[in-house]
């Protein structure tokens, strides 16, 4: 029997996700792609994605628009174990409060670890460095949403920061679902060269450029890559993998992690987990370790849970 045969048989819906993992036997998810932000905030992010036609070209109907309890119940019953609860600013003098209050969400929220966020401003170092020191671990990047330049030098203390303290952003600083002023594998590359030790997870797996996301991880051992919005069928219709993703994510299979975009996402958590069994399944060198591996060891580790 092949590696491949012994992968469970995905699941078929939220409720079946937890039957997933312990066929898989897996003690839960570790999710290190959520997003849990100030109600008001919040309130904007999904009156945008409610013009999801208008913005993106087609509909983003949010699938777990509910109150945070719910929210983060559903993260309970689903057998999500630890996840990072991500926020991200869109001008300056936002980073600061928002990384303080993710930082009460974590203190509050059992299974929330303790994040920040940034944005190229004179105080960014010491926000982030108090963040750091609170025990921050992980830091979200929005390079589309904030669009700023992550070369700008005002940064360039805090990726330098990072790197020492060897604490992971998340990146979304791939053209996907739409390009930005500074969006583009290439610009973040520049930060990678003058930063090689920073800890990277590329959000969406550097969507649609998933080729030069591979193409990072290999030049850099401390770039992981995320699944978050990878795979299924919304997104595989906006860009879509190589045929041969699974075959390409065998030589990386450790800097492979689970995220899901939670609550935004426009379908089912459950398929997000189901993308991932697909390609463990699809290729021998992967298998059930493969699906064990980015589902909880890979990120349990980056996060330090």
């Amino acid at each position: 029997m092949t590696a491949a045969a012994v992968v469970p048989a995905p699941p078929v819906d939220d409720a079946d996700v937890p039957r997933f993992l312990h066929e898989l036997g897996v003690p839960g998810i570790v999710d290190v792609h959520v997003h849990f932000l100030p109600e008001r905030v919040l309130r904007k992010v999904w009156a945008y994605f409610d013009e999801g036609a208008r913005n993106y070209g087609t509909g983003w109907p949010v699938h777990y628009r509910t109150p945070e309890p719910e929210r983060v119940e559903t993260l309970r019953e689903l057998g999500v174990r630890a996840y990072a609860p991500l926020t991200y600013p869109h001008k300056p003098g936002m980073a600061r409060w928002l990384t303080e209050w993710v930082t009460g969400f974590a203190e509050r929220t059992p299974a929330a670890v303790p994040t920040a966020t940034l944005y190229p401003e004179p105080d960014v170092v010491d926000y982030l460095s108090a963040a750091v020191a609170a025990g921050a671990r992980a830091v979200k990047v929005h390079v589309q949403v904030g669009a700023f330049d992550p070369r700008d030098p005002l940064l360039r203390p805090a990726w330098g920061l990072l790197a020492e303290a060897g604490v992971p952003a998340v990146v979304h600083c791939g053209d996907g679902p739409l390009p930005g002023a500074y969006t583009g594998l290439d610009v973040f590359a520049e930060v990678l060269a003058g930063h090689p030790r920073l800890r990277v997870v590329l959000a969406h797996s550097g969507m649609p450029d998933y080729l030069g996301a591979l193409d990072l991880v290999h030049r850099y051992p401390d770039v992981h890559l995320d699944t978050t919005m990878v795979g299924p069928a919304f997104s595989q219709r906006m860009a879509p993998l190589p045929d041969d993703w699974p075959a390409r994510l065998a030589d990386v299979a450790d800097r492979v992690v689970f995220g899901s975009d939670f609550p935004n996402i426009p379908y089912p958590y459950a398929e997000q987990v189901a993308a991932v069994a697909a390609w463990s399944a699809a290729d021998d060198r992967l298998g059930a370790g493969f699906a064990r591996a980015v589902l909880h060891d890979n990120p349990a580790a980056l996060l330090g849970v």
